[in-house]
């Protein structure tokens, strides 16, 4: 078994086709084919139905799946951390929240890029799941993510709390039965609170579980939202937005949790966690 060998089954079922797979590779078809051939040959077992439509994973195929994502990650992260260039002594495996990356995100970044010359720095988008998971398998050292569970010898340290605040393209837009509001799934803490707060209040139209995705929404067809403040400043010092000073406001949870082996040689995280900690 080799690594092209998982990097072409992956690159099939991601893009659910041979030939799709092939295109995004540029290699040949049958030159995918033949590198799926031979996995299947290697253990011993079908991976994947063909069919005219495209590609299906078989039970042994679901199994794989898995660990194929975690030892082509794995062998990725080698060939970075191996291959430094001079005068680059380590690494640092930033793994952040795809809605994080604008505020503590972006800080975290900016404060080991400036504050550790010596650090190499990869970063990697992901949704809490998938952070967990990267974090668990050693792909990432260290994640920006909501509320989470330990895995292991992990350490959480808690950042201050997102806010989440009502904002419209209307100053007087009303506060409740708006039939323009847009609902953003938080999870289930915030959805928690949103039911105490609107109990009375009827199932929105619109529902995003992104606040970017809901936030572009907003601007284009207008309405309300609950969005962070931190993203939705630039809007409201434009115009664009206001705020529905009279709504009730909401906290998530944020937390920086990182490997305990990997930041056991950082003289450099305690102070940073201390500086994001404010």
């Amino acid at each position: 078994m080799n690594i092209t060998s998982l990097e072409t089954f992956l690159a099939i079922v991601e893009t659910g086709s041979l030939v799709r797979a092939s295109h995004k590779m540029n290699v040949t078809q049958s030159t995918v084919t033949a590198r799926l051939k031979t996995l299947e040959e290697e253990l011993g077992q079908p991976l994947l139905n063909r069919s005219k439509s495209g590609t299906s994973l078989t039970p042994a195929g679901t199994k794989l799946l898995r660990y194929a994502r975690t030892m082509t990650g794995l062998w990725q992260q080698a060939r970075f951390e191996t291959g430094l260039p001079a005068g680059l002594s380590s690494v640092c495996t930033f793994g952040c929240h795809a809605e994080l990356w604008a505020g503590p995100g972006k800080a975290f970044f900016d404060r080991v890029i400036s504050g550790s010359p010596e650090m190499a720095v990869s970063v990697h988008r992901g949704h809490i799941r998938d952070l967990e998971d990267w974090l668990d398998q050693g792909l990432v050292d260290v994640i920006l993510t909501y509320d989470t569970a330990l895995r292991g010898q992990q350490t959480a340290h808690s950042l201050p709390a997102e806010e989440l605040v009502l904002y419209s393209d209307r100053p007087d837009t009303p506060i409740r039965n708006s039939r323009s509001y847009i609902f953003i799934d938080y999870g289930p803490d915030y959805r928690r609170q949103h039911d105490e707060a609107y109990h009375d209040a009827g199932i929105a139209r619109v529902n995003f579980d992104s606040a970017r995705w809901g936030l572009e929404f907003l601007l284009e067809q207008g309405g309300s939202a609950y969005l962070p403040s931190a993203l939705a400043e630039p809007h409201l010092a434009a115009g664009e937005l206001h705020i529905l000073t009279q709504a009730p406001r909401f906290q998530r949870k944020r937390n920086l949790v990182v490997n305990d082996s990997a930041a056991r040689n950082w003289q450099w995280f305690a102070p940073l966690v201390a500086e994001l900690q404010g």
